[in-house]
């Protein structure tokens, strides 16, 4: 086997994925709400925990064959466009804004931070895409997003 096909990042990133795998099902030891219809508010962390896992041996694996690329360097600005995305989620919310603008906003900067452009599109596509969600959240579900003036209209 090619020795300039190994590298330690394969491992680094199996491990970083195993130790949030660990906090993401302690985090969901912790709740202590009980459901009636047997699928309490830990399973989707659970869930979560279990993706982490399952991709940490997928790490391992692909470190263990040699298959692993070698890293490449940051997109510092994309890096950048994702924090100011969820900057603007934490902001909105906490000013009261409510989910939509704020989830509109977190989909048209991380649409920026992957290349796209077209910022007035992204924004006029995460809106339709957010007030779906909070509506299957809010009407379907009936579980409480932060609401703001747009959500006060439903």
């Amino acid at each position: 086997m090619d020795d300039s096909k190994r590298t330690p990042a394969a491992y680094v990133a199996a491990a970083g994925l195993f130790v949030m795998a660990a906090i993401t099902a302690w985090d969901a030891s912790q709740m202590r709400q009980v459901s009636t219809y047997g699928i309490g508010p830990d399973y989707a962390s659970y869930l979560v925990a279990g993706f982490f896992a399952i991709l940490g041996i997928g790490h391992v694996v692909q470190g263990a064959r040699g298959k692993f690329e070698k890293a490449i360097a940051a997109d510092w600005s994309a890096v950048g466009w994702v924090a100011v995305a969820l900057a603007a989620l934490i902001l909105v919310i906490e000013i009261g804004g409510g989910f939509i603008t704020a989830a509109t906003l977190l989909f048209a900067f991380t649409a920026r931070a992957l290349g796209r452009r077209a910022f007035l599109i992204d924004l006029a596509i995460g809106a339709v895409l957010t007030t779906l969600v909070f509506l299957l959240f809010n009407n379907l579900l009936t579980l409480a997003l932060p609401a703001g003036p747009i959500e006060r209209l439903f």
